[in-house]
Formats: C-alpha cells, sequence, structure tokens
C-alpha cells in the first residue's frame, strides 16, 4: 500500500480527568496501530476501572481514517461516543484509542451536560499527551570521497536535512534523511555540488517526526 506524505498521531498517550457535578471523567488516550490494538486498550481500561458505570470509547486507525468506531456503552445516544470521535477528527489525528471512564456522582447532567463532559475530557486527556505529525521520507546513502565531504555537508545544512549517520573509511558513506517532497531538488543540490561524480543510493522509505531536535523515525 502507498505511503501517505503525513499524517497526525499520538506519540506517547496520557491521561486526563475533569469532574461534572460530583461525575468523575477520566480520559485514557493511547497510540494504537491496529483495530485490535484499540479493542485491547478498551478492555484494559474496562478492567483497570472495573467499578465504574461507563468506560466510553473512539478510536480512528488507518490512512485516510480508514476506520473509525465509538461507543455510547449505555450513556444516551450521541452523547458520549460521538462527540469524543470529534474532539479526535478536529485534531486531524489516526491510530488514536480514546477511552472516557466515568463514576456517577449522583447528578444527572442531561444530554448536552453529557456531550461537554465526554468532549472535555478527551481534551483533557490529549494535554497530556505528545502530539506529532509524522511526514513520509527516505534514507539515501552517498558514498563520497573526503575532498567532496564539505560541500555535502554544507549543502545539507542548507537544505536543514537529518545527516543519521556518517561511516569513514578510505571513502565516507553518509545516511541523510531526505523528505518526500525534498528528494527532486535534492538529488539535482548533490549532482551540481559534486559534479555529478557521487550519486545518492535511494534506501528505505520510513516516516520521520520532530521531537524538539530529536528525529524520530517509525516504519508507519
Amino acid at each position: 500500500m502507498e505511503m501517505i506524505d503525513h499524517y497526525r498521531t499520538v506519540y506517547t498517550g496520557g491521561t486526563g480527568e475533569i469532574i461534572e457535578k460530583k461525575s468523575r471523567f477520566i480520559a485514557d488516550i493511547e497510540p494504537v496501530s491496529t483495530e485490535e490494538e484499540a479493542l485491547a486498550f478498551i478492555e484494559k481500561k474496562r478492567k483497570q476501572y472495573w467499578d465504574a458505570r461507563h468506560h466510553c470509547f473512539a478510536y480512528i486507525v488507518g490512512d485516510n481514517h480508514a476506520v473509525m468506531r465509538c461507543s455510547d456503552d449505555g450513556e444516551p445516544a450521541q452523547t458520549a461516543g460521538r462527540p469524543m470521535l470529534d474532539v479526535l477528527l478536529k485534531q486531524e489525528l489516526t491510530n488514536v484509542c480514546a477511552v472516557v471512564t466515568r463514576y456517577f456522582g449522583g447528578t444527572l447532567l442531561g444530554t448536552g451536560g453529557l456531550v461537554r463532559a465526554y468532549s472535555g475530557a478527551v481534551a483533557e486527556g490529549l494535554k497530556h499527551t505528545v502530539l506529532i505529525e509524522k511526514k513520509r521520507a527516505r534514507i539515501m546513502e552517498l558514498t563520497c570521497d573526503y575532498n567532496s565531504l564539505g560541500k555535502l555537508q554544507y549543502l545539507f545544512a542548507q537544505m536543514e536535512l537529518s545527516l543519521l549517520s556518517s561511516e569513514y573509511t578510505d571513502t565516507v558513506l553518509l545516511r541523510v534523511l531526505v523528505p518526500a517532497e525534498l528528494s527532486a531538488l535534492f538529488l539535482s543540490r548533490v549532482t551540481e555540488a559534486v559534479s555529478g561524480r557521487f550519486l545518492p543510493k535511494a534506501g528505505e522509505e520510513v516516516y520521520y517526526a520532530l521531537a524538539g531536535k530529536e528525529v524520530l523515525l517509525f516504519e508507519n
């Protein structure tokens, strides 16, 4: 299957909680890559909060939101699962699962109150996660001589490319991360910089994301 250019997702999950009229709404957010992982996470939360009245959920998995599911788990229709899903969609997230556990506080909230509580709980949970944007790239390998090394390093810095590794023997092997949208420009700039003497070799296609100054690599 062809890789999409970019998508937003959760890097590390988290938990947030809000209280509405003495009812506790605990939101657990988790990154997932398959529907099976989402269902397993939901079951894990059911067991963790076994004494709670409701475990409502929403999850999105796959390219272009291929799989979307949600559940009100006994709450009035469209007051829990769908509002939770809408929060995830508004954030343009995929490969994510949200479970909101409710401990009933004795006071009915009404349909509007429930919608605000469940969507608010997910929004609070997301504040305790790390969100990233994964972008498509390719690892390019380039073998050059020592005389050309400085030119190439300068070029990579100009293009703001991440140099993943350098191996020094009688020649230098460079592995550089090239975003998909820069691949054609990268080839032409390298060819120009070293007068066509060293041509990059296309390596693995990956996704990458930035966490501060750290470059994170992913297979999907």
